[in-house]
């Protein structure tokens, strides 16, 4: 099968290589960076089932091109082209098929694949949950927008990349789905956060704490894989960037007026999230909202 893959950032990259690792895979691959392709140089596949593409124009003969970028504005501009360069719809062959990884906008999703449809393209959502440790090791979970033909042509891609293969419905759905989980996740990395401002506040064993959470009702994935992990020593090493979680929460933010449904506590932790990442920074670690929490201790004493 001749795939194209495109967005070699700390995930791309990781679930690209797992694809190099089947015989049965012809590979070519494009990123607008030059560190992750001089990585590439280095894997067993290249030159053999793995080339670099200097442009997508160079996708034509791909039969399936996956797409993990980081939103919707630049994966339109990859997928409908921009500033006079032509994009994948323009050069796919009618029956190709390109699946967005990306976690991008449901709305823009269901526009693309119009788009697609028009030039006898299928495109499907495939976004990953499972963070960079799970890239590496082939273990994503993957949610799959699309019907029955078009999923079933894509798992075998998908298949190579992650272990629980989620259907969500039609094409958009997949996007929709992980957009609010991550909703729910960060809310709950930011009560981790908040809680254990407070228990040091009070002098408590944070040790102790974050077992107590872990044993009880509070425990959620923030508390049993990111507390003790990298809050706690503070090293801040989750490997998801906070500015790609507000950006998640921008999208389930934007999904109010999709549903006519007003929630203010997705309001209120997208608010945090953003003075976030203006006081932290573009490279933030997701985890180090603790520091921005932990900081506000002075504000309000103040």
């Amino acid at each position: 099968m001749r795939v194209g893959f495109i967005g070699l950032g700390v995930m791309g990259l990781p679930m690209l290589e797992n694809l190099a690792g089947r015989p049965d895979l012809d590979l070519v691959a494009f990123d607008r960076a030059a560190e992750p392709l001089k990585q590439l140089e280095g894997h067993p596949s290249f030159s053999t089932s793995l080339r670099i593409a200097s442009a997508p124009a160079e996708f034509a003969d791909r039969e399936i091109v996956v797409t993990i970028l980081p939103d919707s504005t630049i994966t339109n501009a990859v997928i409908l082209g921009s500033n006079g360069e032509a994009g994948l719809l323009n050069c796919l062959q009618p029956g190709a098929m390109i699946i967005d990884m990306g976690s991008s906008n449901p709305v823009e999703t269901g526009k693309l694949a119009q788009a697609a449809t028009a030039k006898g393209i299928a495109l499907i959502d495939a976004p990953v949950s499972g963070a960079v440790v799970k890239a590496r090791s082939g273990t994503l979970a993957i949610l799959v927008g699309g019907d029955d033909a078009e999923f079933q042509r894509a798992r075998p891609v998908l298949e190579a990349m992650g272990t629980a293969i989620i259907r969500s419905g039609r094409v958009g759905s997949a996007h929709a789905m992980k957009a609010l989980n991550n909703y729910v996740y960060a809310a709950g990395l930011l009560a981790v956060s908040e809680t254990l401002a407070m228990a040091r506040a009070l002098d408590l064993d944070v040790e102790v704490f974050a077992d107590v959470l872990n044993a009880s009702s509070g425990r959620n994935v923030a508390s049993e894989t990111k507390l003790k992990q990298f809050m706690i020593p503070e090293t801040f090493a989750g490997g998801f960037a906070l500015r790609l979680m507000e950006k998640d929460l921008r999208v389930a933010r934007s999904l109010q007026e999709t549903t006519g449904l007003h929630a203010p506590e997705l309001e209120l932790c997208a608010s945090i999230w953003r003075d976030a990442l203006a006081e932290l920074g573009p490279r933030a670690d997701n985890t180090e909202v603790y520091r921005h929490v932990a900081a506000l201790r002075g504000t309000r004493e103040g």
